[in-house]
């Protein structure tokens, strides 16, 4: 229903017409309204529902429910309910678009020497084997284990892995001296000096063949034993 007004003017005739403040344009008027809806026939309650999350949906983006909106003027159909998703951050992973980065601890056995070390994903965990000599922060590529597209399902971003080499603390008395010999057999850096600026000094073969024979002579007695019965008898 709506309202004419006509006026008076300068230019002649003019009508206004508006929707009518009393029905709203619906043509009835209710004169006893409901305390409950007050005449809109609607009620106000709240009602928990269930959303499916598409994978792929990033922090901020949004769900679409359709009609499950307000409802339509007039009867009209209800409108669709927006639902803006938020992201709870991992402990472990962090992404990026479609790619997801992380990091993994490996020994320093496993460092110099390789060996398999066990990642994980958000498809679960993989078997990695990492390369003899990689160093400390060496990032590798799983590929496919990303963030999948939402407007392509078959794409997918992918999973990158800092190697972080992990320095042993605790040690044994035995393992420090293990690591005290193969330092000695590989530059000798704990007993090196005059070393300037990271300046690698050389160690002559002679002093390398002294500390492997006291090394082997350290892990057999019998060698001990008969050195010491040579010099009571010297």
């Amino acid at each position: 229903m709506y309202k004419r007004q006509t006026q008076q003017s300068f230019f002649g005739t003019v009508q206004n017409v508006q929707t009518c403040p009393d029905c709203g344009g619906s043509g009835k008027i209710i004169k006893d309204k409901c305390s409950d809806c007050r005449g809109t026939g609607y009620i106000a309650s709240k009602k928990k529902i269930q959303v499916s999350i598409p994978a792929g949906i990033d922090n901020g983006q949004s769900v679409r429910i359709r009609e499950k909106g307000e409802p339509g003027i007039n009867g009209g159909p209800r409108g669709d309910l927006l639902v803006e998703v938020v992201v709870s951050r991992h402990p472990s992973l962090q992404r990026q678009d479609m790619n997801i980065y992380s990091t993994a601890q490996i020994s320093f056995a496993q460092a110099a020497l390789g060996g398999e070390i066990r990642i994980h994903t958000v498809d679960g965990d993989v078997l990695y084997e990492v390369k003899p000599g990689t160093q400390t922060n060496t990032r590798i590529r799983l590929k496919g284990k990303g963030v999948p597209s939402l407007r392509n399902k078959s794409v997918r971003g992918d999973h990158y892995v800092d190697l972080v080499v992990q320095t042993p603390t605790g040690l044994s008395a035995d393992a420090k001296e293990a690591l005290r010999q193969f330092d000695a057999l590989t530059g000798d850096s704990l007993n090196r000096t005059g070393a300037q600026d990271g300046q690698v000094l050389p160690i002559s073969r002679t002093s390398l063949r002294k500390r492997r024979d006291s090394w082997i002579r350290s892990k057999n007695p019998w060698t001990i034993f008969k050195a010491n019965y040579k010099k009571q008898r010297v």
